[in-house]
């Protein structure tokens, strides 16, 4: 007799005689249920039995590891010692001495046990500069091993932000010969950039960069007798020969950590910007360098380059030298983040060689306009404010009017210069639009934002000496219709300059009368234009602002009050202004109160007194002459000799 073909998955076993076979007494029993469908009482007791015994097992094992009593107390140390104790200062010393005592001696022991090195930075954290010493040179050699720990890494970093020159130049050496395995790894990469970023010399930084150019760069006994440089341009020109393997280990390493997408580093962005440099323009390099930068999907590749000082002039080169094409996509990439550039100290470059070598100027302005600026009514005035007091987002927004001017790029702005210098030079050959074409056009589109928070905001931007410039500068350069903004501005000096800002005023402002940078401002808008050194003379602008005719009406029930004050040579200004049709008006009220300009001009001014006190009380005690300085209101004196 045949037998029952089984069904798939059936669990009935059959025997070599053909007859099925019961599983019966492999199935593992049930545990008995209690009527509710849970485990019996007995059985809940040994689950909880076995859980013991396993945390038993666990305080066993960790008893057992080496150290394992000093961890503990250290750990406990820790606990008390850490900010949130607030443990008293002789407690705190006693607990700090009793740590140095278990872990001194066995401090590489101690930092590689995650748990157990939080207890060391905190040592070092109360630490005297010679017990850091003791540390670092204890750590001699560990410092790679530890740049590589989760915990570990921060150590090194505890250690540098004292910034001791010994610690420092005991821990950097530690990774010569590293930087390649280093800067590939997740957790070592940002000390050793943050290393090379703000501790490390200019020596030591050519010394961790040059490891980018090749094995051989990372062997000490082949660049000992060497020169140390990172510039790759001078290796290539006396080693010549070595230019494809350079520039293939270096392209390899910069593509290795794009594609890992770990593009914040600043020796990332030095290294791309020598690779970049040292390609020819059009070859096969450069171009495949452009396309390696564009091809970062994210974005996330240039807006980091944008904020460190070699990866915003790479960024600019690129621009400069890149296809209309290549500028679009390149500007794309910093959406929402122009803001935020226009106030970084590196940032704001990209945005001024976006103005002076995109010749597609509707593409520029809608692009960056909207986000500096703003778009809503209400937003623009405040934006435009903030940005006026901020010394690199004012020159995103000044640029176009002023250029090169020595006001807007101080001398820590030496940087912006030498970078804009060379893009101009490379836009000759790339850009058609003509430079001041392309400027006029940005600055067309600009500045009736510039004039009309200027119109709605003329007190919160007066009251700061970049405010009061920013206002001189549009004023005088932009373009558009300027009647509202100066009248505007010249009701905010309205009233007595004597008058005191009311006592509930939370932040009581200076009246603009009595401030010396506001004083210069009303001045240049009553000349009309700017001084011009080489023919001596006010160059006017045009059409002319007008401004004298807008102000007088406005001051005049006060113009004694400001022609003996702080902001005098503004009523000087009034006077020899041509464009003014009340001089006559005004001078029958200087004759007529004459006595108060001779009072001001030979009494000491308040600023004089307290000068004349301070020097009184720095050269007590001094012998010599002593020369006497100047008294009286100078702007008084002028108008005296006027009237």
């Amino acid at each position: 007799m045949a037998t029952k073909p089984l069904t798939y998955n059936s669990k009935r076993k059959v025997a070599s005689d053909g007859k099925e076979k019961s599983d019966f007494k492999n199935k593992k029993p049930r545990l008995e249920a209690t009527s509710n469908g849970k485990a019996s009482g007995s059985e809940q007791q040994s689950s909880r039995e076995s859980h013991a015994k396993q945390k038993q097992l666990a305080l066993e094992r960790k008893a057992a590891k080496p150290l394992a009593d000093e961890v503990q107390r250290t750990k406990k140390i820790w606990e008390r010692l850490r900010l949130k104790s607030h443990v008293p200062k002789d407690e705190r010393q006693k607990l700090v001495a009793e740590l140095y005592e278990i872990i001194t001696g066995r401090i590489r022991d101690f930092v590689l046990k995650h748990d157990a090195v939080r207890a060391v930075q905190t040592a070092i954290k109360y630490s005297t500069p010679e017990q850091r010493k003791q540390i670092a040179q204890e750590l001699q050699g560990t410092y790679a091993q530890l740049a590589e720990g989760r915990y570990a890494k921060f150590l090194i970093g505890k250690l540098l932000i004292h910034n001791d020159n010994e610690i420092r130049d005991i821990i950097i050496p530690n990774f010569y010969g590293k930087v390649r395995k280093l800067i590939n790894h997740s957790e070592a990469s940002w000390i050793l950039d943050d290393i090379y970023r703000t501790v490390a010399t200019k020596e030591q930084k050519a010394l961790l960069l040059r490891e980018w150019y090749g094995p051989e760069f990372t062997l000490k006994e082949l660049t000992k007798d060497i020169k140390t440089t990172s510039d790759l341009k001078q290796i290539l020109d006396e080693e010549p020969s070595k230019r494809g393997p350079i520039m293939k280990s270096l392209l390899d390493l910069i593509n290795s950590l794009v594609q890992k997408r770990m593009t914040g580093f600043t020796m990332l962005h030095d290294a791309m910007l020598q690779y970049y440099t040292n390609t020819q323009p059009g070859s096969e390099e450069f171009n495949e360098f452009m396309e390696l930068v564009k091809g970062d999907e994210a974005g996330d590749l240039l807006k980091n380059l944008a904020f460190t000082r070699s990866g915003a002039r790479l960024v600019c080169l690129l621009l400069a030298y890149g296809t209309a094409k290549d500028r679009k996509v390149l500007l794309k990439a910093y959406k929402d983040t122009f803001t935020l550039m226009s106030g970084d100290q590196y940032g704001h470059i990209v945005l001024l060689t976006a103005y002076d070598v995109i010749d597609d100027t509707k593409l520029t302005s809608k692009a960056i306009f909207p986000e500096i600026v703003g778009e809503k009514e209400e937003e623009v005035a405040q934006n435009i404010v903030a940005a006026a007091n901020n010394p690199n987002a004012r020159i995103t927004l000044l640029y176009l009017l002023e250029g090169f001017s020595k006001s807007l790029f101080p001398a820590s702005n030496a940087y912006d210069l030498e970078v804009l210098k060379e893009v101009h030079e490379i836009r000759k050959t790339t850009s058609k639009k003509e430079d001041d074409v392309r400027r006029k056009e940005l600055a067309a589109i600009l500045s009736p934002s510039l004039i009309d928070a200027i119109a709605a905001s003329p007190s919160d931007l007066t009251a700061t000496p970049f405010g009061c410039q920013f206002v001189a500068d549009v004023l005088l350069s932009g373009l558009g219709d300027k009647q509202k903004a100066l009248e505007a501005l010249a009701q905010s000096v309205s009233g007595s300059p004597k008058q005191e800002p009311a006592e509930d005023e939370l932040a009581p402002r200076s009246r603009i009368a009595n401030t010396p940078f506001g004083g210069r401002m009303l001045k240049s808008l009553i000349q009309g234009g700017r001084f011009d050194r080489a023919t001596g003379k006010v160059k006017l602008v045009e059409p002319p602002l007008g401004f004298s005719n807008i102000l007088y009406p406005v001051v005049k029930k006060h113009i004694m009050d400001w022609a003996t004050g702080p902001s005098s040579f503004v009523v000087v200004a009034l006077l020899e202004s041509e464009e003014f049709t009340s001089a006559e008006e005004l001078k029958k009220t200087l004759k007529k109160n004459k006595k108060q300009l001779q009072t001001a001009a030979t009494e000491p001014t308040a600023e004089q007194k307290a000068a004349k006190e301070a020097n009184e009380s720095d050269e007590a005690g001094k012998k010599g002459k002593k020369t006497e300085a100047p008294v009286g209101n100078k702007g008084s004196k002028l108008l005296l000799e006027k009237l």
